[in-house]
């Protein structure tokens, strides 16, 4: 089967958060299962300088967008046996950000006539088109808008990963930036709060629709859970389904990472997390109060339950535990973080950033992992703390719920985590101080430890659902 994934970003070459892991993992795991995928990328400025093997040119060709005629050049490169695609327009993409300037819609419009045109050109016809999140949810629409002959037989899937970016423009943008009539929008198709919309569009014309987790899904149906979206899911709600993102754990696992500081795995671990504990204090200047440490890797955003984070960082810094939390996002909540690093400065240790070899260091040194979101569709932090034996300790929403089997206080040979329901700082502590009484049971502990190393979390089992998923389709008429 040939398979083309079209998104904004995807690792090695472009990522800004869990997207980029998404796609870059599904695609290599379904080459491990016999499948061709290639991934369609742009080719942003900061893409050249990540690029370690062959860079070709394979086409040009202009695309034509009302008035506009700009070229495209496209670029072969492989990676970890993946074959990327690179859509090149210096006018668009020679830029210093991916996201966030006033010409999104006219970039990624761009980029979604060039991947329509792409194919044709190369001379790959997918069985499958892949189509993530809004940038290009136009794609589906222009392929079964334009009747082409050489896309009879694809099939199109596309996954919303964040639905609070829902692809929001003028009416103009159909005509002006898709070439397409007004009548779209005027019957409703594409049209969703009084506005065109690329991800409502991806919904109405794919064949299948997906997101990242199987209560994330449930959770879009909601009127509570689906950010409006939820009227139009309905519609299609047989085609639509939730799998849980995996971690890869050729990147993420204690006996293979050599950027921590002592190797581990599920038997030897209560002397690897102890060593790597100790290394990181030590970096960190904070002193070892031989009580449980409980580590963040987030980004500091109020998605990601900020106030129950402070609510339980607190309880537990006054109990005399150490905190060390990785992030950034929010300049109020950054400021926030160095109040709370203030108040306990032996003890609690602030990294305002991002920095990728310190977060496995904290997944390696945390007794506990914090992740309280208010939504959170899938989340990869509690999976990666998992596999380094930090028990984590979320919200049950989205994929915290699908990925995390709460301890009760009975089911001590399932559990490998914590969590609670309500978004209240009250529940948020109370079960953090749950979490920290069980921690001196040390028999009890190792076990819920050894449960979370153990459980499967890795990308072929989801890899191995949108396969059948992917199957199901394109065996249709």
């Amino acid at each position: 089967m040939k398979i083309a994934m079209i998104a904004s970003e995807a690792v090695p070459y472009a990522k800004t958060g869990g997207l980029g892991d998404v796609v870059y993992s599904l695609s290599k795991e379904l080459n491990k299962l016999g499948e061709e995928t290639v991934i369609v990328l742009p080719f942003y400025k900061s893409v050249r300088s990540k690029i370690k093997g062959a860079l070709k040119e394979v086409s040009s060709f202009y695309v034509s967008m009302s008035w506009r005629r700009e070229k495209a050049t496209i670029y072969e490169t492989k990676y970890d046996g993946i074959t990327y695609f690179l859509v090149e327009n210096a006018h668009y993409f020679d830029r210093d950000v991916m996201y966030g300037e006033y010409d999104d819609g006219e970039r990624f419009a761009f980029f979604t006539h060039a991947c329509n045109q792409l194919f044709p050109e190369i001379g790959f016809k997918p069985d499958i088109i892949h189509v993530h999140d809004w940038q290009a949810g136009m794609l589906p629409v222009l392929i079964k808008e334009q009747n082409q002959e050489f896309y009879i037989g694809t099939k199109v899937v596309f996954t919303i990963h964040n639905p609070a970016f829902q692809g929001l423009f003028p009416k103009i943008v159909l005509g002006d930036f898709y070439n397409l009539p007004d009548s779209l929008f005027d019957n409703g198709k594409v049209r969703f709060k009084d506005q065109v919309s690329t991800m409502k569009a991806a919904i109405i014309y794919a064949d299948k629709i997906t997101t990242v987790s199987p209560s994330h899904a449930a959770e879009l149906l909601t009127p509570e859970g689906g950010q409006g979206l939820d009227q139009i899911l309905r519609l299609r709600e047989w085609d639509f389904c939730g799998f849980l993102n995996g971690v890869d754990y050729s990147e993420f696992d204690p006996e293979t990472d050599d950027i921590i500081s002592a190797k581990y795995n599920s038997k030897n671990f209560a002397e690897g997390k102890a060593k790597n504990k100790a290394a990181l204090l030590k970096s960190m200047h904070l002193v070892d109060t031989g009580k449980p440490l409980f580590g963040v890797v987030s980004r500091l955003t109020w998605q990601k339950g900020i106030d129950l984070l402070f609510a339980m960082c607190y309880e537990m810094a006054n109990r005399g535990c150490n905190i060390v939390i990785l992030g950034s996002g929010e300049y109020s909540v950054e400021q926030r973080m160095e109040q709370l690093r203030a108040t306990y400065p032996d003890i609690v240790g602030i990294y305002i950033g991002y920095n990728d070899d310190l977060a496995h260091q904290v997944y390696a040194a945390s007794d506990f992992f914090f992740m309280p979101s208010l939504f959170e569709p899938c989340g990869i932090g509690q999976m990666i703390a998992q596999k380094y034996g930090a028990l984590p300790i979320v919200r049950r929403t989205g994929g915290l719920r699908d990925s995390v089997i709460n301890y009760d206080g009975s089911n001590k040979e399932s559990a490998n985590g914590f969590g609670f329901d309500s978004y209240s700082p009250d529940e948020a502590v109370k079960t953090a101080i749950f979490a920290y009484d069980t921690w001196w049971n040390v028999t009890l502990r190792k076990k819920l430890m050894k449960n979370a190393m153990t459980v499967d979390h890795s990308w072929k089992q989801s890899a191995t659902l949108y396969l059948g998923l992917y199957r199901s389709i394109a065996a249709r008429k």
